[in-house]
């Protein structure tokens, strides 16, 4: 059977004359058409001695009904596409805290950075070809963009005073205030740029956040919270009406230059707050020109931020304080206690100097100073690199260095030619000072990098310090009828294991 047939089992046959040629069809037109030898189609009705047979094709099966389904009720439908849904969020909620908590093992969230703060051109200036530092915006839009990277710094220190009767000496808790300003942040901390004066006598510090407005906290609010911060230990931030005040640590100072660094844990500052903060944009005070517009922004009197403009009176001026001698930016925008720390901005808004000073006479009006941040920036990148770190509670890990000493005043280093800071009286024998190679008519200058001034800095570096630890002390000794500066690396000793002896000034040796 050919091919052709078996596909068609069940078509008509219609079979003729041996001599006519077959033909295969499944209509019956074609019993009326038959094909020669030649291949000619010859119509009509052409019969031979056969009657033709007709198989009738065999009729499908026929399908049974399918049983029409009766349409489900709403409620129903409902139900069931609420389970669905209810079955996929339980499923796809637990992959989600799946996959969220092995991305976390495996890669560590990323920290939080901070922006800078907003720097503006007028373009009215610009077209006018007015250089920037002198063009810009209005003192109202510079205070908005960088409000948010200046902070209020309020210390506290314990101070001696004589006793009332005259009988020996009681302690007296202070407040100062101050300013401060973000300048960067690493992985744990926000890194704020101050003065040393500010924070240097300081037994405890915190930092207070202010908003585009300036709203701060002043020590009045944080003195009527101390109880409720105190009570709450786990949580180093104080919500108060006007900001948000955190505990800060001093990362870093330089007294020559009255620069300090402080630091405050990222972790202790809150979301809400941390999103609104930013880093302040710096500048370059070496282009600055005298008569350029600039805005102060401060902690004036520790009653929050406030904004003063002027100009710059004068540059590079030199100038002698009891808390640096340096060359400085003079300015006649308004600088007041609190101001210290704080920013002097050009018109773009960038940082261009650090409020240091004033001064304050009746014959003198409008003159404030401030360092100058291209001078500023190299050591506060020196300082923001160095540990944080914090007091040694433990009594048994409290270091000593075994020295008695005097302070060397302003007055004496000025009298007899001899740097500022610590003078070693004498050196404990077999002490850790005198092992380091310490004598007595050192001066010690700085400890660890940090500048020391007086016997009282000294004491209270040295409890940041553990017994054991090898640190460098940065020397000055008299040679030849001069003091020449050297550096002495001291492993200091165990505090419970120092002698104490007392020197005529009540300076004890268990330093």
């Amino acid at each position: 059977m050919s091919a052709e047939n078996s596909s068609t089992p069940y078509t008509d046959k219609s079979y003729g004359t041996a001599g006519d040629s077959q033909t295969e069809s499944g209509n019956p037109e074609d019993e009326n058409t038959r094909t020669d030898s030649t291949g000619t189609q010859h119509t009509g009705t052409q019969k031979g001695p056969y009657s033709s047979y007709h198989f009738s094709p065999v009729p499908p099966e026929p399908k049974s009904k399918k049983q029409q389904k009766k349409p489900m009720a709403m409620g129903k439908k409902f139900g069931l596409l609420v389970a669905a849904a209810a079955v996929f969020g339980i499923v796809a909620g637990s992959t989600f805290q799946a996959v969220n908590y092995i991305g976390d093992k495996m890669f560590p969230g990323e920290t939080t950075k901070i922006e800078n703060t907003a720097t503006t051109q007028s373009s009215s200036a610009a077209a006018k070809g007015v250089s920037t530092s002198q063009g810009g915006e209005s003192v109202a839009e510079v205070a908005k963009n960088v409000m948010p990277s200046i902070v209020s710094i309020t210390g506290v220190s314990v101070q001696e005073i004589p006793n009332y009767f005259g009988f020996g000496t009681q302690q007296y808790e202070g407040q100062s205030s101050g300013s401060g300003i973000i300048v960067g942040q690493n992985d744990t901390e926000l890194l704020i740029a101050t003065n040393n004066h500010v924070v240097k006598d300081a037994n405890s510090l915190t930092v207070c956040f202010t908003d585009q407005d300036g709203n701060a906290v002043t020590a009045k609010d944080l003195e009527n919270t101390s109880a409720e911060s105190n009570s709450q230990s786990s949580d180093s931030s104080t919500e108060l009406e006007n900001g948000t005040a955190v505990a800060a640590q001093i990362k870093g100072t330089d007294s020559d230059n009255d620069l300090a660094v402080i630091s405050v844990k990222l972790s202790d500052i809150p979301e809400d707050v941390l999103s609104q903060i930013k880093v302040a944009t710096l500048g370059d005070s070496d282009s600055l020109t005298v008569g350029e517009q600039v805005v102060a922004i401060g902690n004036a009197l520790g009653y929050g931020q406030s904004v003063t403009s002027g100009y710059v009176s004068a540059l590079n001026k030199k100038v002698s304080s009891e808390n640096a001698n340096s060359t400085f930016i003079q300015t006649d925008a308004a600088i007041n206690p609190g101001n210290s720390g704080g920013a002097l901005l050009n018109m773009k808004g960038e940082l261009i100097g650090i409020n240091s000073a004033k001064i304050a006479s009746d014959e003198v009006e409008g003159m404030g100073f401030a360092i100058p941040i291209s001078k500023a920036e190299p050591i506060l990148d020196n300082l923001m690199s160095k540990k944080t770190r914090e007091k040694v509670e433990d009594e048994n890990k409290a270091a000593y260095l075994g020295i008695t000493c005097k302070n060397v005043t302003s007055e004496a280093s000025e009298m007899y030619n001899m740097p500022v800071g610590v003078f070693v009286d004498s050196v404990v024998e077999n002490g850790p000072a005198e092992e380091a190679g310490l004598k007595a008519g050192d001066i010690i200058r700085k400890i660890d990098g940090t500048s020391v001034e007086t016997y009282d800095n000294l004491v209270s570096q040295l409890e940041y310090y553990e017994a054991g630890e090898k640190i460098e002390f940065e020397i000055s000794r008299a040679d030849g009828g001069e003091y020449k500066d050297q550096t002495v690396t001291v492993t200091l000793g165990a505090k419970k294991d120092a002698q104490t002896s007392t020197d005529n000034n009540g300076r004890t040796g268990n330093n």
